[in-house]
């Protein structure tokens, strides 16, 4: 298990050094001059292949940035191989992404924003749309707490490294359960990731759930993955089984939707994303789940209102 746990922080890892790597202007310079104006133009090679782009019209700035760029670079790339060395010593195998697969992967890409604004309202995060989409492209916002806006950045990097290709053909688990609540809740509690100790209470509800037993758990989740239940009936039972038995101090509704949708993502089925407009009606709903009274109900509201085939 400590194996299957490190390599999952190692490719979260290499997914937040590939980000910053994205972002950055370098390359070998080239100073082009016309109508005695200077430009900057960068070389730089991605995957093998040449390319140049144009860096902006000269400035001692600019030039200045690129340079320390390209010295950011070559660090970046450096930890990246050092990652990739440990997880082949770990005997991780990167697995070949099926076509499904890599299209379901681009469609939940496409949908990004949408389903962390509508993960926002579920948990109650003051957040618009716009305010959303503001955020995971890097902006900022003035109209929202320090604390949502950290709610929101934490959502799109936990959606970031489910996307990621040597993620996504991990299997769904307990280990990946974890990491994923980890990325949520970074930045709020020390024991992100890990089962809760303390006891909880549900809002509109005297039920309380038990304490989480990790060898409990592990068993149950193989049970749901193992069963003779299509796909989507499984996505949908591990979502509602994350959310019920609480088994972090926090953020497990939002943890239970990305894990599941790793589930559906990586069988090429879809996605589920409760609407905004139904999220009063699912939380009602949940509470019944909870104390035990419903369970076709909203496991038949998910499929109508929440699940989005492709």
């Amino acid at each position: 298990m400590e194996t299957r746990m490190e390599n999952l922080a190692l490719l979260a890892e290499k997914e937040n050094l590939e980000k910053q790597l994205d972002n950055l202007l370098f390359g070998t310079i080239e100073v082009r001059e016309n109508n005695k104006k200077k430009y900057i133009y960068v070389h730089t090679r991605i995957e093998g292949i040449a390319k140049t782009v144009y860096g902006g019209e000269f400035s001692e700035e600019l030039y200045n940035t690129i340079l320390n760029n390209s010295l950011r670079a070559k660090s970046l790339k450096k930890s990246i191989k050092a990652i990739n060395q440990q997880l082949r010593e770990n005997g991780y195998v990167d697995r070949k992404l099926p076509k499904k697969v890599a299209l379901n992967i681009d469609f939940a890409r496409r949908q990004l924003v949408s389903s962390i604004y509508k993960q926002a309202v579920l948990e109650g995060i003051s957040a618009t749309y716009a305010d959303t989409e503001t955020i995971i492209e890097g902006g900022k916002v003035n109209n929202m707490t320090a604390t949502d806006v950290l709610k929101v950045v934490n959502l799109k990097h936990a959606w970031e490294f489910v996307l990621n290709k040597d993620v996504i053909t991990t299997a769904t688990n307990y280990d990946l359960l974890c990491e994923i609540n980890r990325l949520i809740e970074e930045g709020f509690y020390y024991n992100a990731g890990k089962l809760r100790s303390t006891p909880v209470s549900i809002s509109g509800t005297s039920w309380k759930p038990e304490f989480p037993i990790e060898s409990v758990i592990k068993e149950q989740l193989q049970e749901i993955i193992s069963s003779n239940k299509s796909v989507v009936d499984k996505a949908i039972e591990l979502l509602l089984y994350t959310m019920k038995k609480q088994i972090f101090i926090d953020g497990n509704k939002r943890t239970a939707v990305i894990f599941a949708n790793h589930y559906l993502i990586s069988h090429a089925k879809g996605l589920i994303i409760i609407p905004e407009e139904k999220v009063e009606e699912f939380k009602g709903l949940l509470i019944k789940y909870y104390e035990g009274k419903d369970a076709t109900h909203i496991k038949n509201f998910i499929k109508k209102f929440s699940y989005i085939e492709i």
